[in-house]
């Protein structure tokens, strides 16, 4: 099993009532950060992957964190994010909590045992509407009882818009994750696009992308944003910089740092994880 493990010498089992811990759990993996609230400092990242073409059940997660010295210690707050691609988004005006489910309908098929949930955002004012397995939301609810799972994409959102009011025009971002990405512009400080693609190779995004472009009349000269997995100069990026000019990582930012340790990952890798603590 992958693992990866960043603590500074600061770090200390005895003090988490001062600290925030976030979780991000899915299939393709489990991650938790420990961020220092006192110096708003990230103190360690642990990171679980399965092995090659394979997944984690929402037994190995529960497993892992049961095993594991830190994540059911008692923390001034707990923040989980549940990865998955089957979501759709409904303007909050118009959202009645009561129809979760056939807003969800209207977009996706229900898969046997899984269920819908939603998480509010506010930029765009809106409720992202996601399923995910009986299993893992009773994971969440077990261990974490106090704790309300949220969607990958508030963070991630929450992140992009603070970013896209820096930038003139157009922000267009690529989040990728182990068989589907996120694709997402957003015009003015407004979102334009947003949707989840499947993919098998880099050709697959490549395509979804290039039809977005063309799509809403962007050009060669914008600038396309990364994070997840995905690497400077590697098969994806190799290809998107033969039709775009501007290519750039995106990395979490916020009311935090991050000790020195953090140097020696891409932390782009882990924008969600990083950015949750600064949701609402």
């Amino acid at each position: 099993m992958p693992f990866l493990e960043l603590f500074d010498e600061t770090l200390d089992i005895n003090s988490t009532d001062n600290y925030e811990l976030s979780l991000q759990l899915s299939p393709d993996g489990f991650y938790f950060a420990i961020l220092d609230t006192i110096r708003n400092k990230y103190i360690l990242l642990r990171s679980y992957e399965p092995e090659d073409n394979k997944y984690f059940t929402a037994a190995t997660i529960g497993e892992l964190i049961l095993k594991d010295d830190f994540t059911l210690k008692h923390y001034k707050k707990v923040n989980i994010i549940l990865t998955t691609p089957r979501f759709t988004m409904v303007p909050a005006p118009l959202y009645d909590p009561a129809k979760k489910e056939e807003y969800f309908k209207l977009n996706l098929t229900m898969e046997d045992n899984d269920l819908v949930f939603t998480s509010k955002i506010t930029d765009p004012d809106s409720f992202i509407i996601y399923s995910v397995p009986r299993q893992f939301s009773e994971l969440c609810s077990t261990l974490f009882p106090s704790s309300k799972p949220c969607h990958h994409t508030k963070p991630l959102l929450m992140q992009l818009s603070n970013r896209s009011k820096s930038v003139q025009g157009n922000y267009v971002h690529i989040h990728v994750e182990k068989e589907y990405f996120n694709l997402i512009l957003i015009d003015n400080n407004i979102l334009k696009f947003i949707n989840t693609f499947s993919y098998r190779n880099i050709s697959d995004i490549l395509y979804y992308t290039l039809n977005m472009f063309r799509s809403k009349g962007l050009g060669n000269e914008e600038t396309v944003h990364f994070s997840g997995l995905s690497e400077k100069f590697d098969d994806l990026w190799s290809n998107i910089a033969m039709y775009v000019r501007n290519l750039k990582f995106t990395a979490p930012a916020g009311t935090f740092t991050f000790s020195y340790v953090f140097n020696e990952i891409e932390l782009h890798r882990y924008i969600n994880l990083f950015s949750v603590t600064n949701c609402e």
